[in-house]
């Protein structure tokens, strides 16, 4: 009998199991990508719907035992006006008024057909156009130059932001806020305006710590309602008291003016001039004033 191991000239015999040869490597890769891709999409469609019921479920949907009662209408107004109203045609003048809040005395400045500018160096209280004067930037006692960036009739006279309150005029706008950077300091200087600053007092009406804590006479330049005024104590008051009274008297933005024994004076409607600090002859050559000026 033949030996089956034998293998005859006209055989072919295939040697080993029946495992299929292996795929050829781009087989492989391409099978890798469709998986991916399939992964892919199906990712998608379970975002897209996890998407869509959060979207639904989102708003606030009446129930049966505790039916969302309906939102009450708010209506938003601006504070009434604490200025009497005035003939625009007749002399420019600083409207005075006293009032308490929180148990502080306060008096109420308010010019009318008046123009703020900004002024450095000594005032002449002879001057019948000013209706309103009082200091505003701080000085430093080192240099007796002015703390905080400054700006003049465009011309900057100082840089600086050591306290983040800040006043400018421009274009007969007059802006109060509290920024570290204001792009308004650099539009000032190039409109031939008016910048400075001081201590924030009130920020979108909501009351500003400073860092001093003792008591003194205190001022404040005040945007209420798009009504500027300047108010000061009557009595000597600690920062948070007063910038609190301010916040309380319905001031959205409020920035300190140099108070204590600082002069300065006011003109009301009858031409009685009304002063405040004492005056002092010899201040530094860089004292500046806020000045309100008759149209």
């Amino acid at each position: 009998m033949k030996d089956e191991k034998e293998i005859r000239d006209d055989e072919i015999r295939i040697i080993g199991n029946d495992t299929p040869p292996p795929q050829p490597p781009v087989r492989r890769l391409w099978g890798w990508i469709a998986f991916g891709l399939a992964t892919v999409v199906l990712v998608i469609v379970l975002v897209l719907a996890i998407w869509n019921v959060r979207e639904v479920a989102q708003p606030d949907a009446e129930t049966y035992f505790e039916p969302q009662p309906a939102p009450a209408a708010t209506e938003v107004r601006a504070p009434q006006q604490l200025g009497q109203a005035v003939d625009s045609l007749a002399d420019g003048f600083t409207e005075v008024r006293d009032t308490t809040i929180n148990d502080i005395p306060l008096r109420i400045y308010i010019p009318h057909n008046a123009e703020m500018t900004l002024h450095v160096g000594r005032l002449d209280k002879r001057d019948t156009t000013i209706v309103y004067a009082a200091q505003a930037a701080d000085i430093r006692r080192d240099n007796r130059k002015i703390v905080g960036a400054f700006v003049l009739r465009g011309e900057p006279l100082a840089w600086g932001l050591s306290k983040k309150g800040y006043c400018a005029v421009i274009d007969g706008r007059i802006t109060v806020g509290v920024a570290a950077n204001s792009p308004l300091f650099e539009e000032a200087t190039e409109r031939g305006g008016y910048f400075f600053r001081q201590y924030a007092l009130v920020d979108n009406g909501r009351l500003v710590e400073n860092e001093p804590k003792n008591k003194s006479i205190r001022r404040s330049l005040c945007d209420r309602g798009g009504e500027i005024m300047m108010i000061e104590t009557l009595s000597a008051e600690s920062f948070h008291d007063f910038a609190q009274a301010l916040v309380d008297l319905g001031a959205d933005h409020a920035i300190y003016l140099v108070g204590s024994t600082s002069y300065g004076w006011a003109v009301d409607g009858e031409g009685a001039q009304h002063e405040f600090g004492v005056e002092n002859s010899h201040l530094p050559r860089y004292t500046s004033y806020i000045v309100w000026r008759r149209k």
